[in-house]
């Protein structure tokens, strides 16, 4: 069976440190390359953080690049270190890797494996910063599609009353992004926010052998110490690792809404996704069957692990 490429643009904290963990292991798919961006931490920091990851999966030769620090209409500010912790991943203090991200540009990285995969999925988990410096680039490869975590629909957002974070991170990035014609997936706080791990479930990651499920299962209590505070018992929503496996198509009963997304840019809803009429290129997961947490564990689990 043939594996779908996958590139990620990902500000990596510790839910995408769950969903990077999850496509190394899921058979279906292949990371081709990671580009960073500044969000849950800076965009170098996410670079960092991603390249010691791999290094304690003992993959060597996924290429990392580092991508936009500021948005497009702000500087950076900082992160979520209420979230994520300060470093990004629940304040483990991994090691840093032996090899340096690679040298280009995260819009020379994006051309480069859209020109040699016809086929490759972007899947964006941070703000689309990067994706929107795509967009504007001339001459640049056409991937085959785009799935992103972001967006609040009937769900009301985890940043104002409308906004999640991604989107209102960037808006503007983000406007301009829907206006392609890409054919695109968002997978919003709508299903990401019905999808969770609870402690039991930390503690059968903590019996899985290996580097990389050790320090996730290290890093997760400072994830489900902020959700204590929006979860009733200990549990933290699966944002990043949903999004993961809508993009390898490992989910049952995945029922999507199609229909042209805008962003509101105006002060009182800044950020805030509103499905229009339909479209044949843009749609947003409503609902789904099946629990995330026990794909993610289960595959997880069938990977033999560096120790």
């Amino acid at each position: 069976m043939s594996r779908r490429p996958i590139l990620v643009d990902c500000d990596t904290g510790i839910d995408d440190a769950l969903a990077l963990a999850y496509l190394l292991a899921e058979p279906s798919v292949e990371i081709v390359g990671v580009t960073t961006v500044s969000g849950n931490t800076d965009a170098a920091r996410a670079a960092a953080n991603t390249l010691s990851l791999f290094e304690l999966a003992g993959e060597d030769d996924i290429p990392v690049a580092i991508g936009a620090h500021d948005f497009r209409a702000r500087a950076y500010a900082g992160g979520a270190p209420h979230v994520h912790g300060d470093d990004g991943l629940g304040g483990i203090a991994l090691s840093a890797a032996a090899r340096a991200h690679d040298a280009r540009a995260a819009v020379e990285l994006i051309d480069h494996l859209a020109s040699r995969h016809p086929d490759l999925t972007v899947l964006a988990l941070g703000p689309l910063t990067n994706l929107a410096a795509y967009a504007e680039a001339p001459g640049v490869a056409r991937f085959d599609r785009l799935v992103v975590m972001g967006g609040a629909f009937a769900h009301s957002g985890n940043v104002t009353a409308w906004a999640e974070a991604n989107i209102h991170n960037d808006p503007e990035a983000a406007a301009l992004v829907f206006a392609q014609d890409w054919d695109t997936t968002l997978v919003p706080l709508d299903v990401t926010m019905t999808q969770t791990l609870d402690a039991a479930d930390l503690v059968r990651l903590e019996a899985i052998p290996g580097a990389l499920p050790q320090a996730l299962a290290r890093m997760l209590p400072t994830y489900l110490d902020f959700y204590a505070r929006v979860f009733p018992g200990r549990r933290c929503a699966l944002h990043d690792p949903l999004a993961a496996m809508v993009a390898a198509g490992a989910l049952r009963g995945v029922s999507v809404a199609s229909g042209h997304v805008d962003v509101r840019l105006e002060r009182g809803e800044r950020g805030r996704t509103v499905s229009g009429s339909g479209s044949e290129t843009q749609r947003w997961v409503r609902a789904m069957e099946g629990c995330a947490v026990e794909v993610l564990l289960d595959r997880l689990e069938s990977r033999e692990w560096p120790a």
